[in-house]
């Protein structure tokens, strides 16, 4: 059987966002400022469509040390709210006053579903935001992102990013799949202190299955040269239409293997009057804070070259500010169908910094040290 979610942490879910605190604190603002293919990536596509800054007005959804509220007037913006409901926004107050920009920039402490913005309701030319969470989603900001365009986004105005698309493609990992197993070796103790504790392994076994793997990855561990997409146009789509939906995919296997699981990573386009910036996190890409995702089957499939590899992952919106994720997959033509089934909930991830020598840390680079530049379309 699969699963079940992890208990959630009552308290917190009371409190409001989770993140709330996390993002209130300096060290963390400072791991994202210092992401320079983020960063950058940010700057250069307000910079490269300084001419839909110009004299504008905008509004930054989720500000946090209001980095973007800066790069929106330096590119030539006239009024600039940033809208941001954790205490890092007393911060951000402090950078705009000691940056002497108090009379360009305002930030506004509160939710983006709640807060006045004097003379900006649906009136303001463009809405900045770093919604962006592993896997585009994780956080469920994106869903805020939406709400302060339809509060405050004139008709035809910029939304930057201004789309994101998910991937996806099948990954064979022997070594992460057996040091994911072992890890709950412990409760197959018959004779633990007189206890015998492994009762408890089967359960042990589907919770570490069920956490999705955050990490850089190697490019060579995929099993298809194609790839799944799922897109959304944050012009158009709805709140609704982020909470629950589903990717289907189907990959030719390009290598015999075992396949013990789906990776996943995004890419957001800046889409200005002048220029597309494109922001990549994938595994040929420079390396990011958003690393990439892999979800794994507790029951790994074997696959020949040539095989189709079809399923889909579906998500849907928790409570935990994340998405229960029920992966599905199988082998189309075996006898019996070749299918296995798991559940990950994105909100319990698993940081993996163990690496080869030769994984992707060298191939990709961490883009936060070596100050890696953005990609362009």
């Amino acid at each position: 059987s699969l699963p079940p979610p992890p208990a959630s942490n009552d308290e917190q879910e009371k409190a409001g966002n989770v993140f709330s605190k996390y993002y209130s604190q300096l060290s963390h603002q400072q791991n994202m400022l210092t992401d320079a293919v983020r960063t950058r990536t940010y700057r250069r596509a307000m910079f490269d469509n300084a001419s839909d800054f110009r004299g504008s007005t905008v509004v930054d959804v989720g500000a946090g040390s209001g980095i973007l509220c800066f790069f929106a007037a330096q590119a030539g913006a006239e009024k600039v709210w940033g809208v941001e409901m954790s205490d890092i926004a007393v911060q951000a107050r402090k950078l705009v006053e000691h940056n002497g920009l108090q009379e360009r920039i305002s930030i506004v402490k509160g939710k983006v579903e709640e807060v006045s913005l004097e003379g900006a309701e649906g009136k303001v030319d463009i809405i900045v935001s770093e919604p962006l969470g592993f896997a585009l989603v994780h956080e469920r900001m994106l869903e805020s992102y939406i709400v302060g365009r339809d509060r405050f986004l004139k008709p035809g105005g910029k939304m930057f990013p201004t789309d994101g698309t998910i991937f996806t493609a099948p990954f064979t990992d022997e070594g992460l799949y057996d040091e994911t197993y072992n890890k709950v070796h412990f409760w197959t103790e018959q004779d633990f202190l007189g206890v015998d504790v492994s009762c408890m392994h089967a359960q042990a076994l589907g919770e570490a299955f069920s956490q999705p793997v955050v990490g850089y990855f190697n490019p060579s561990i995929l099993l298809s040269a194609d790839r799944a997409k799922y897109r959304f146009d944050f012009r158009t789509c709805t709140v609704e239409e982020l909470k629950n939906f589903e990717i289907p995919f189907s990959h030719v296997i390009t290598r015999t293997a075992v396949c013990h699981g789906i990776a996943c990573w995004f890419d957001c386009d800046f889409i200005g009057s002048a220029a597309t910036v494109t922001l990549r996190t994938g595994p040929e890409a420079p390396g990011t804070h958003w690393y990439q995702c892999r979800m794994l089957l507790q029951e790994p499939v074997a696959v020949n070259k040539g095989q189709t590899l079809k399923g889909s992952l579906k998500f849907d919106a928790n409570d935990s500010f994340s998405y229960d994720v029920r992966v599905t997959l199988e082998v189309p033509g075996t006898t019996p169908t070749v299918r296995s089934v798991n559940m990950i909930y994105m909100q319990d991830q698993c940081y993996h910094y163990l690496y080869a020598e030769e994984s992707a840390v060298d191939s990709q680079g961490m883009g936060h040290v070596k100050g890696n530049e953005s990609q362009y379309t």
